[in-house]
């Protein structure tokens, strides 16, 4: 039984080994490289080449707007339009009305760091400016037709300075030559806007076009560099599809740099966008709006990526009037305003913005567990020990019976050894009469393993809803660990701040030093729990046990103090169960025994 728990608390260790190892030794690493290049690369880049619509050859989707030049800085990129003012309770920015596009957005209630006097998070940026992240609202000629569509530098004019959630704002282009666009703009209380553009054909010839909604990203953004999550391309195609997710590194490796879908027909209902780790954008076509879905990149100096919802084809006949609906999502990935969306409006799967991975049924519900507990106790860090022992009294009955199992197997040890030793050259014989021996005393041999296992679609939950969810982001707990969802700040190796030094900066192995108080905290703990068994017979399996603690603590290390918090407190919660039932059982608890052992006072 021993040898069986051994082996299982072995493979979580690896387990867990291989994945914060590969995060540490490629993932992260991969990132750092890439954010550096990134950094050196020329801020003017080659002019994109737009690629033909397969499905519909005649048109030209989502021609990239020209950048600004060189070493343009964002204030000046944003001086090179007239603009109306963006004021919301959750938003502040500016409209371009060049181009009638949305490239100036802040995030009123997101901060760059905990310091409340940081910089409020900038979402949208101009063409030409560091990071250029922008929203346009086009529409697209046939190729060889000579109308005047609006395009990236296109002069609207508008009817108000100001864009706040009572007072939409109505933007007017006129080619001229009898097309007229009137675009009602108007933002909710969150981080949705919803753009309704009336058409109105005066001329005395028809007009054709395509309508084509695109977000573009210029240079490659920073992501996290996590396996656990996504950023990137990402949309659902038509209301029933299953979502779609693309790294900017896989678009790369599509045919021409380029996904379109659905490949042979147009699609309704759905989105598509952009994700980051707590932010996005997302286009979402009107339902009865009949549209393909790109994602597609544009090499250069400066690369650049673009999403388009490109409509089918319409023509307007003189004297026509036509309306077209476009919704847009740009701000903060909460739940609660994702859910909204998606059950009032009728945006479909627009939570699957939040990467909630493949364990989503054990995910969500955490977070609606730690939430609500939140609402309780206006702590996330007490959440998190309140959720600890919800889960451990959920659990106390199948534990009980575990960790009397294992109690009964101390109790038995020495017929154990016995039949070891009388069948030692009889392995199959020895087999048998263990068997024998465990249906003799009613014990299960494997019992003993559930406690840990139960542990582990919690751990990776719990881990997930830290990793992903902004309500985590920056929530403090007491002392110095102010954001939960960030490592412990502190560190044994700069003496916790005495020294002016940041040894985690270090190159190979800085990210292995970051040990902070918790981290050390949650390794004694681990160690301790392990000394409340018998210590293994077998010398290799002594040794590997007693470094475990150790490896776990620089594993942790960097992990969110909010996972090391719970691990922590799940530790000494089971130290105290396994001794109550260990003392009812009457089995000698060898905690003690093992601490003298340890240091130096030998039983």
């Amino acid at each position: 039984m021993q040898n069986d728990q051994k082996n299982i608390l072995l493979a979580m260790a690896l387990s867990l080994m291989v994945i914060v190892g590969w995060n540490y030794f490629f993932a992260t690493p991969k990132v750092q490289q890439a954010r550096q290049t990134q950094s050196q690369l020329e801020q003017l880049g080659a002019k994109p080449q737009a690629t033909p619509d397969p499905a519909a050859p005649t048109p030209e989707p989502g021609a990239a707007a020209p950048q600004q030049p060189a070493g343009v800085t964002r204030a000046e990129a944003l001086a090179a339009s007239p603009r109306i003012v963006i004021d919301t309770q959750k938003l502040s920015g500016t409209l371009a009305l060049k181009g009638a596009r949305l490239d100036d957005l802040s995030l009123k209630a997101y901060r760059e760091t905990t310091d409340p006097s940081s910089p409020n998070i900038v979402l949208l940026s101009p063409s030409g400016a560091p990071d250029g992240y922008f929203l346009d609202l086009n529409y697209v000629a046939p190729r060889g037709a000579t109308v005047d569509l609006p395009k990236s530098d296109s002069l609207w004019k508008a009817d108000a300075e100001r864009l706040t959630e009572a007072t939409p704002v109505t933007l007017t282009f006129d080619n001229g030559k009898g097309l007229v666009i009137k675009r009602k703009v108007s933002v909710d209380e969150n981080y949705m806007f919803t753009v309704a553009d009336t058409l109105e054909n005066h001329g005395k010839e028809g007009v054709s076009f395509f309508s084509d909604a695109s977000a573009t990203r210029q240079g490659e953004p920073k992501t996290s560099g996590y396996a656990v999550l996504h950023e990137g391309f990402i949309g659902v195609i038509g209301a029933e599809q299953a979502s779609t997710e693309l790294t900017y590194a896989q678009i790369a490796k599509e045919t021409n740099k380029a996904k379109v879908l659905p490949v042979d027909a147009y699609a309704t209902g759905g989105w598509l966008g952009f994700t980051d780790k707590y932010w996005a954008t997302a286009i979402i076509p009107d339902a009865g709006q009949s549209y393909k879905g790109w994602f597609r990149e544009f090499a250069g100096a400066k690369p650049q990526y673009q999403t388009d919802a490109f409509g089918e084809a319409k023509t307007l006949a003189p004297g026509e009037t036509l309306t077209l609906s476009t919704r847009v999502f740009a701000g903060a990935k909460e739940s609660k305003v994702l859910s909204h969306y998606q059950n009032d409006l009728g945006v479909s799967k627009f939570d699957m913005l939040i990467d909630w991975g493949w364990f989503h049924f054990i995910t969500r519900p955490m977070f609606w567990l730690l939430e609500n507990l939140f609402n309780l106790v206006g702590n996330f860090g007490v959440a998190i020990l309140l959720i600890t022992l919800i889960v451990k009294a959920l659990f106390f009955p199948l534990a009980n019976k575990s960790y009397a199992s294992m109690a009964k197997m101390k109790v038995i040890q020495p017929k154990m050894k016995a039949i070891q030793e009388r069948f030692a050259d009889d392995k199959q014989k020895q087999q048998e009469e263990m068997m024998k021996l465990y249906r003799t005393e009613k014990v299960n041999p494997v019992s003993g393993c559930l406690p840990v296992l139960l542990q582990i679609p919690v751990f990776f939950s719990l881990y997930k809803v830290l990793f992903v969810s902004i309500e985590m982001r920056q929530a403090p707990f007491f002392g110095w660990i102010q954001d939960l969802s960030a490592p412990d700040p502190t560190n044994v190796f700069n003496l916790f701040g005495l020294l002016a030094v940041d040894p985690t900066t270090l190159p190979v192995f800085g990210h292995l030093l970051h040990l902070g108080i918790w981290p050390l905290i949650m390794g004694v703990s681990m160690w301790v729990q392990m000394k409340m068994n018998p210590e293994p017979a077998d010398p290799v399996q002594k040794t590997m046990f007693a470094w475990m603690p150790v490896i776990f603590t620089f594993m942790l290390g960097s992990f969110p103090a909010g996972l090391v918090i719970y691990w922590t407190w799940n530790n000494l919660l089971s130290v105290s169960q396994q001794g109550l039932i260990m003392k009812r059982a009457g089995v000698k608890i060898e905690l003690l025994g093992n601490l003298r052992n340890t240091f130096g006072k030998k039983d």
